[in-house]
């Protein structure tokens, strides 16, 4: 028999208090948190597997509860959380607490909250002799382009029977989402050639030459946004080009030699990124650098991609896509334009969705909250994914 909300609630906001006490911001290692999950999952007799990055200092975790010889249904969330820095927190970030039925914390919307209910009803599952399994899958570095979850998918595939759906725990108010964009981060370095700003002619001027790269992306970006079609699902509905960071120069009256600018794009499913970005580089190619080597053979520009964020598509057979349905009587399916790791699960042959608890407009702010009521509601999804697994095919 299924144990009663209220204490299912106790064993989550115990859970949460615990995973909210890590200040696991990407720059930080998760292992602690990590760690104490493996140990914690250990006591309840499941073992995990860790997927270590390159380093050492961060781990995924991946962990089935039921049977080993079939793939499941994967509860995944991330562990890591944004910078506190810079913002202005009336409570305290890394403890857990609760007031006007909110709780607060850092992680506690995006996405502790989710993990935390995972692991509280880890024992009902342990306790229900599962016919089909309930993976547990939590990375790192998703903060930062959903960096640790390739390598957690490519120990699944390596190693592990296929899942039948991903449920990826983001915030959607309980929302079933069923697409979302892609998002893809570019760092361009423009090299010129310094000099004293009385001459122009003396040197090459990078931040001139950077602006003529943002200019042609604005181009391009109203281009995408006349060709919108007006029945597209998402918000904006075309992809975009944007440009968020720009650093360069030293002086007023120094020529700037070096100019560094950050860009990227949110990308439809279905649109093809790398063609926007060689139309943007076939005009750095035929108008930038070549204003640049004029001056001096070793000015240019240099792009290096540091995210592609794989976007969801839509998919309204997907097996998860059935499952949540099923679970909650939900008949609708929606999209976002913020990215998650779902698309890298479906593009390695994994049907995923997005379902959690709380609203994406709380995420990444202080005094960052969930509702103790969407807290409640995924419990109860969660409990219904138990007495569905119990028994199922």
């Amino acid at each position: 028999m299924s144990e009663p909300r209220a204490d299912r609630m106790t064993r989550v906001v115990e859970m949460m208090d615990r995973l909210i006490g890590y200040d696991t911001t990407s720059r930080n290692s998760n292992l602690a948190l990590i760690e104490d999950v493996q140990g914690y999952l250990a006591d309840l007799g499941v073992d995990s597997r860790l997927v270590h990055d390159e380093s050492g200092t961060k781990a995924n975790l991946w962990a089935t509860i039921g049977p080993t010889d079939k793939g499941g249904v994967v509860l995944s969330g991330h562990t890591d959380v944004v910078p506190i820095d810079g913002q202005d927190w009336t409570k305290t970030p890394f403890k857990l607490s609760e007031a006007d039925g909110k709780f607060y914390g850092r992680g506690t919307c995006d996405m502790k909250g989710f993990v935390a209910i995972a692991l509280a009803l880890a024992p009902e599952m342990v306790a229900a002799n599962l016919s089909v399994p309930i993976h547990f899958a939590f990375t790192y570095d998703e903060e930062i382009g959903c960096v640790g979850v390739h390598g957690l998918i490519d120990e699944i595939v390596a190693n592990f029977p296929k899942p039948r759906a991903v449920i990826v725990g983001e915030p959607t108010m309980m929302r079933l989402v069923g697409g979302h964009k892609g998002t893809r981060v570019y760092r361009t370095r423009i090299t010129g050639v310094p000099g004293h700003s009385s001459d122009p002619s003396q040197g090459a001027n990078a931040i001139f030459a950077a602006s003529r790269m943002i200019g042609y992306m604005e181009q391009v970006n109203r281009e995408l946004e006349a060709a919108a079609d007006p029945e597209c699902p998402f918000v904006p509905p075309h992809s975009i080009v944007s440009c968020g960071m720009i650093q360069g120069g030293t002086a007023h009256n120094i020529i700037p030699e070096i100019c560094d600018i950050t860009w990227g794009m949110r990308l439809l499913p279905g649109e093809d990124g790398d063609a926007i970005q060689a139309r943007i580089q076939d005009f750095i190619d035929r108008e930038v650098e070549p204003m640049l080597k004029a001056a001096a053979p070793h000015a240019g520009v240099v792009t290096t991609l540091e995210v592609d964020s794989i976007p969801l598509a839509v998919d309204t057979d997907s097996p998860a896509e059935h499952l949540v349905k099923y679970l909650t009587g939900l008949n609708d399916s929606h999209v976002v334009s913020f990215g998650t790791e779902a698309g890298a699960f479906q593009k390695s042959g994994m049907p995923a969705v997005v379902f959690g608890p709380g609203s994406i407009e709380q995420a990444h702010k202080a005094d960052e909250f969930v509702a103790r009521s969407q807290i409640e509601q995924c419990v109860d999804f969660v409990g219904k994914l138990i007495d569905w697994a119990k028994t199922a095919a």
